[in-house]
């Protein structure tokens, strides 16, 4: 089978792998979709993603969806040619966690994840014409919901996590700061979840209507513009420290900021006067549980993903559409491939 493999920093190759073969509790999907994200983008480009580096090569992708091809001895629940996507994560060991984290299985010391080097040897992903799962990784498509916008959930439920982080937004006023593919799903989870209005900010105009496209009531161009004043919820999505000061300066006194997008785990430098000063409570949000399921629910109820897809692409052409998901003017915000083995 092929699959679209990172052999180092600039070194993405279409491989031949051997095809997988379903043993007791697995899966085999027929993988049609998957999402490139912006950790397939660092092992493409730096041959790393955060402190997890390249020591042999690795199959990218952690947003599929397909349908079941094989299921093995023991799988009930399942049935072949059944549409699904996968939780792409799996607990190292026998998940036993603290008290206080009882249920926060994101925050499990060893996870392996589908498209990881953390581990050694690696996890390979999803991003070939068939992969191997653990039956309890396999979510359902709801009617309604088709394997384009099912490769989606995953992104759609780190988003709904990092809602979640913040309690209730019934009738809160939010402020999304970036609208990337990550941004623009915390503004469409946030509307869902009830916010009274929402409020996405980039430097990208193409980004802004995407955010738009996706709920958010109001767009702002902070190239050209301030961010909003005295906002109680913020939402910061760039994962950028130099904008932190300003985010912080945005967030209203006694205000929260969730922080979905991914920091570096270097030494960076920011302005955070603020959150002493102006009491602010700065929440961390990583992954998620089992919000997948939650997404799917959500697409099912008509959450709409699809204002987010930009561009498609066959697994013959993953290197273009890596490029095109790390170029700025290209205008992409989440790009696909689609996976799928001819007929």
């Amino acid at each position: 089978m092929k699959a679209v493999v990172v052999h180092g920093a600039n070194d993405l190759r279409i491989d031949d792998r051997p095809e997988p073969v379903a043993g007791p509790g697995e899966v085999v999907l027929d993988v049609e979709w998957g999402g490139i994200c912006g950790s397939d983008l660092s092992y493409w480009r730096h041959g790393a993603s955060g402190t997890a580096a390249l020591t042999s090569p690795l199959v990218l992708g952690h947003e599929v969806a397909g349908r079941i091809a094989q299921l093995g001895a023991g799988v009930e629940h399942l049935e072949v040619g059944q549409p699904v996507t996968v939780h792409p994560a799996e607990l190292v060991g026998d998940g036993t966690m603290p008290e206080r984290l009882r249920g926060r299985t994101n925050l499990y010391p060893q996870i392996r994840y589908f498209g990881s080097a953390a581990f050694d040897p690696h996890t390979d992903g999803g991003f070939s014409e068939r992969k191997l799962a653990k039956a309890f990784q396999v979510r359902a498509l709801p009617d309604g919901v088709d394997t384009l916008r099912g490769a989606l959930a995953e992104p759609l439920a780190v988003a709904m996590h990092a809602v979640g982080r913040a309690g209730s937004l019934e009738g809160r006023d939010v402020l999304v700061n970036g609208a990337g593919p990550i941004g623009s799903l915390v503004a469409a989870a946030a509307k869902y979840a009830g916010a009274r209005s929402v409020t996405a900010t980039d430097i990208s105009d193409a980004s802004l209507r995407i955010a738009k496209a996706m709920g958010a009531d109001e767009v702002l161009n902070v190239s050209r513009n301030p961010l909003p004043a005295d906002m109680e919820l913020v939402f910061e999505a760039t994962g950028i420290p130099a904008v932190l000061g300003g985010v912080l300066r945005a967030t209203a006194r006694g205000g929260t900021i969730v922080q979905v997008g991914n920091l570096p785990g270097t030494a960076a430098a920011a302005a955070l006067g603020d959150l002493v000063t102006r009491e602010i409570t700065w929440t961390g949000s990583y992954r998620f549980v089992d919000e997948i399921t939650d997404a799917l629910h959500a697409m099912a109820n008509g959450l709409d993903v699809s204002p987010i897809i930009t561009h498609t692409f066959g697994i013959d052409e993953a290197e273009q559409a890596m490029q095109t998901a790390a170029d700025p003017a290209a205008g992409s915000s989440k790009v696909m491939l689609h996976l799928s083995r001819p007929n």
